[in-house]
């Protein structure tokens, strides 16, 4: 992936290096115009000003023969000839002929000046007034050469600059679509495999291990696929180990425990003698507790068939209210024992469910509210139908579910703190059984505040048939 993405860079790449180069070029050379330029014309001015002096000088030297003049007169003439030489450097063809001609015309004039007596005739004096007149018409001469060779040199940079321009444009010409063909297959090479994978980690994450990872794109990408399913595999066999465990060690337990229930029934039912109010208590005790023990067991086989999808829903049409009247019969042993009220107020509701998912669902959230109620407490249980949705309320008055237990409540074999330190205990998936099995009825589960003092537990579901048999039907 990374070799095919340097591979279409690299026409990016040349073209900004050429576009660099090219603004490099035209930024030199624009630069050496404008010295060239600026150098030009202050040496024209110079040589104007330096002409200017030295026919003063000479025409001094005329009128008062002063030979310190003819001294101010050379070095004059000697700057001249500096500045001349300095600009013929920089000079074109042309221009470097006049700048010649300009030399030796000040070389015929300095020779005159030097050689003619003091107090000359008019006529001298008219030769040396010509021969400046000409000097400064060639230094006119040079400077417009050099506004000429300066407006060249403009014209070719101009012309330069547009054919960088149009060089540029036909590379963007080109480029462009060659961007868009890089995008495309990035967003299609590389986008879909990235959104394969972010779906795979979400599945991952949230414990959804059914569905076979695969991702179709760059090699790299396509490993990384594969790390992913080889995850996704050990995280499977891993719950099913988990699975398998549970229900070997549940079964394992049900034979010593339905032993122990029936010798207890025996007890219970004087056939090894009469028991008197004490024995009876303890007889009673050991079976409310085996009746517990065998509650949690029943947990334990459903949560590890239901995680591993060896079960599913077995719709059937059944009224509610005699089936919440079950559950509080089972569970009215261990109600009396706490010394807990109970508050029901069920609506007559027919249902299209799985019953018995059902019926661990109220066992579960009654087990939940009776190890949490105080002694002399009330559980609230409500259901009444709400737009063709069921709405079932549990709530105790014990203390609540604090708010940091509360993104964990309902995962496997969690306790959460205030069960931590309960006198009664329990095995921790009673809520996870009640969460499985409330999204497999296409309902969903909340906690409610601020209705009762304590945990209140809300279920919305279907009563309908449709969406519990779409759901029974993908399980």
């Amino acid at each position: 992936m990374l070799v095919g993405v340097g591979l279409m860079a690299v026409p990016l790449l040349t073209a900004i290096l050429t576009a660099l180069l090219q603004m490099r070029a035209l930024a030199d050379t624009g630069q050496r115009i404008i010295v060239e330029g600026v150098t030009a014309a202050r040496a024209s001015q110079t040589l104007f000003a330096e002409i200017a002096s030295l026919e003063r000088t000479a025409r001094l030297f005329n009128v008062l023969n002063d030979a310190k003049l003819l001294d101010l007169y050379r070095s004059e003439d000697e700057r001249l000839t500096a500045t001349r030489n300095q600009l013929s450097r920089h000079a074109t063809a042309g221009t470097r002929r006049t700048l010649d001609e300009l030399g030796g015309l000040q070389a015929a004039t300095r020779f005159v000046v030097l050689s003619t007596p003091a107090s000359s005739s008019a006529a001298t004096a008219a030769e040396l007034s010509t021969r400046f007149t000409e000097l400064s018409a060639l230094v006119e001469q040079v400077a417009q050469q050099s506004n000429a060779e300066v407006d060249t040199q403009v014209a070719a940079l101009d012309a330069q600059t547009l054919r960088a321009r149009r060089q540029l444009l036909v590379e963007s010409a080109f480029l462009v679509p060659l961007a868009l063909v890089a995008v495309l297959v990035l967003t299609v090479g590389v986008g879909r495999p990235l959104r394969q994978l972010d779906r795979a980690i979400s599945e991952l994450g949230q414990g959804n291990l059914t569905n076979t990872i695969a991702v179709a794109g760059p090699r790299d990408l396509e490993r990384l696929g594969r790390q992913l399913e080889w995850l996704r595999q050990r995280l499977l066999e891993l719950a099913h180990e988990r699975n398998r465990f549970l229900r070997h060690m549940s079964h394992e337990l049900k034979t010593p425990l339905a032993n122990i229930r029936e010798g207890t029934e025996l007890l219970m039912d004087g056939a090894v003698g009469e028991l008197d109010s004490s024995q009876r208590e303890v007889t009673a005790i050991l079976r409310e507790n085996g009746i517990k023990l065998q509650r949690m067991i029943e947990n334990l086989l459903s949560f590890s068939a239901w995680q591993t999808s060896s079960v599913g829903l077995e719709p059937t049409e059944f009224r509610l209210r005699p089936l919440v009247k079950q559950v509080l019969e089972n569970q009215q042993l261990t109600l009396l024992s706490q010394r807990v009220r109970l508050d029901v107020r069920v609506e007559d509701i027919t249902l299209v469910a799985d019953r018995g998912k059902i019926r661990l669902i109220l066992e579960n959230l009654m087990s939940n509210a009776v190890k949490y109620s105080p002694k002399g407490g009330t559980i609230h249980m409500r259901a009444r139908a709400q737009e063709a949705q069921l709405v079932l309320d549990v709530a105790d008055n014990g203390p609540g579910i604090p708010h940091e237990d509360r993104a964990n409540i309902f995962e496997a074999f969690y306790t959460g703190r205030a069960a931590r330190s309960s006198s009664v205990k329990g095995t921790g998936i009673g809520l996870s059984v009640v969460l499985e099995f409330v999204s497999a009825h296409n309902g969903t589960v909340e906690i409610v505040d601020g209705e009762f003092p304590g945990a209140h537990f809300r279920i919305t579901m279907p009563i309908g048939a449709s969406g519990t048999k779409e759901h029974a039907h993908a399980a």
